[in-house]
């Protein structure tokens, strides 16, 4: 398997950073974090260049709200200039892992949202069951509490396998750690990087349920995923 290194200057070049602020400041013009921001938009630019260059960089202390939308969910949001660090990384290294998901991982990717993951139920639906002319069964599940227990040293080794610049790591690890009440363990809920993370950390069991499970009809959304099948049984076990 391919590894890349030597991207950590990619990240840090201010034409990249400037690409991640317009995307982070999308929607969110007339927010004041962001008019404050872009009153040096050049000089801030510059200042967090010159800190993720020196590996001085810190996260800023997360801002956490309750949201309930029905199910009550925490929420912690990154301070603005966090946010076009997480789009810097994220726009070098998405097309690293984007090209080892499988085709039916639905969410936080670019043309599989919502819509996509229903219209491939649809297929799926109508595929096992001859067009709804015979019985089949699902399984829908999901994962406890995932967000709050995702395992650093699990993430970080699985990024590792396709990943080798050690500056690039660091990063990482200083964005997983940053507002987490245990040691090692969770992601923020909001922020763009954790949202990423939890698609690479469950790629894992993408390629268990399709490859050892032999799995045909399987569908995720982060930490939910439906598997289609003729047997209920087999469901069961």
């Amino acid at each position: 398997m391919k590894t890349y290194k030597n991207l950590y200057e990619e990240i840090c070049s201010i034409n990249n950073l400037a690409n991640a602020w317009r995307k982070a400041r999308k929607g969110k013009t007339k927010k004041e974090y962001v008019i404050e921001f872009e009153k040096n938009t050049r000089e801030n630019l510059l200042e967090l260049r010159e800190e993720l260059i020196n590996q001085s960089y810190k996260p800023r202390p997360l801002v956490t709200f309750i949201l309930r939308d029905p199910k009550t969910r925490k929420i912690s949001k990154s301070d603005f200039r966090d946010r076009i660090a997480h789009h810097a990384l994220y726009n070098i290294i998405d097309l690293i892992f984007e090209r080892i998901f499988i085709y039916d991982s639905c969410a936080n990717r670019i043309g599989k949202g919502n819509l996509f993951a229903i219209k491939r139920l649809e297929f799926f639906k109508r595929r096992i069951t001859n067009n709804l002319k015979s019985e089949a069964f699902c399984l829908k599940a999901d994962i406890k509490h995932y967000f709050q227990e995702v395992d650093h040293n699990i993430l970080i080794q699985s990024i590792k396998r396709r990943i080798s610049d050690e500056k690039i790591i660091k990063l990482i690890e200083l964005i997983l750690i940053n507002g987490q009440e245990k040691e090692e363990i969770g992601m923020p809920l909001g922020n763009l990087t954790s949202q990423f993370f939890a698609n690479i950390y469950l790629n894992e069991l993408d390629y268990f349920v399709k490859h050892k499970l032999k799995a045909k009809y399987y569908i995720r959304y982060i930490d939910d995923f439906i598997i289609l099948h003729n047997s209920k049984e087999q469901l069961i076990e």
